[in-house]
């Protein structure tokens, strides 16, 4: 090779280089503000709060502890109230309404049904209201003199008025009907828009084959959804392991704790009890743990042999 040919190649290395740092600039200029933002309301705070979990006290009477707090979580019944209550709502609940979304979507799905589009924004009308007015609402339906109660009485199907916030048990099913009628149009429309991609002439083969419609339902539709189930089953665990608003608005977190979930406990442990941060941040790490975990068991399940 010439003198003048490698000059030349160094020549062009140089500037390859030098284009290319120049668009790396650039490309941090644009991406910086974003960062900036991100490590600082999200980054942050999570470092933030897992050096506080190791704290006991708030403001400047915090006190290191170092697992002293996670030692506590063994020894505090609330705690294990709480966990056990929001566990009972998890699994109650999010396969109810996974099973009704599926249904529903199905449903609205049948190009043969009149004023489709009226039935979809009905269903989907629950998750775009307030959290508060809705639940509120619900209070007020299933008080003891309320209009479930009255209806029930009326219709004969009971003959007193059922307890529906005073009595533990029947104060979890208000909790898990409330959460269930707001959050299944949600995941109905994730389930419906991916119905509306599956290829028809696999359900025209299958019906020529003579499969029936609950077969087609269960055998053809079902496993065809399965990245979608698994979306919505992750987000519904996840947000029902963070269940705050219906708790705090229509059963205050009773009768006796009964009801009282995860979230609750932390808004407690930062605002209604002696305030304790250190411990609400700890406890606020366990929602993190179980969340973490479902998720990873339900991609395990659903992983493609």
């Amino acid at each position: 090779m010439s003198s003048a040919t490698l000059a030349n190649s160094t020549e062009k290395k140089m500037k390859s280089k030098s284009f290319h740092r120049f668009y790396d600039i650039n490309g941090w200029a644009f991406v910086l503000p974003a960062v900036t933002l991100v490590a600082l309301f999200m980054i942050y705070p999570i470092l933030n709060s897992l050096w506080m979990s190791m704290h006991s006290g708030r403001g400047v009477m915090m006190e290191f502890v170092g697992f002293g707090n996670i030692e506590r979580l063994f020894n505090d019944p609330f705690f294990t109230k709480a966990l056990t209550n929001t566990f009972i709502f998890l699994l109650c609940q999010v396969p109810v309404m996974i099973f009704l979304s599926l249904v529903l979507s199905s449903c609205l799905n049948s190009p043969n049904l009149k004023f489709r589009g009226l039935f979809r924004l009905a269903i989907f009308l629950p998750c775009v209201t307030s959290l508060v007015a809705y639940s509120i609402l619900f209070k007020s339906m299933f008080a003891y003199e309320g209009i479930v109660n009255q209806f029930l009485m009326w219709s004969g199907i009971v003959s007193d008025p059922i307890p529906w916030l005073s009595d533990p048990f029947w104060a979890k099913v208000t909790i898990i009907l409330a959460i269930t009628w707001r959050w299944t149009g949600y995941n109905m429309i994730f389930f419906l828009s991916a119905m509306q991609n599956i290829d028809k002439s696999i359900y025209e083969a299958a019906t020529i084959e003579g499969v029936s419609k609950v077969k087609q339902f269960f055998f053809i539709t079902v496993p065809l959804l399965k990245p979608v189930i698994l979306f919505t089953t992750v987000m519904s665990t996840i947000g029902t392991l963070q269940l705050f608003d219906e708790v705090m608005n229509i059963t205050e977190g009773g009768p006796a704790n009964e009801t009282m979930t995860l979230s609750m406990y932390i808004y407690d442990l930062s605002f209604k009890f002696v305030p304790n941060f250190g411990y609400a941040a700890t406890v606020s790490y366990v929602i993190v743990f179980f969340a973490a975990i479902l998720a990873m068991l339900q991609f395990r399940i659903a992983k493609d042999k």
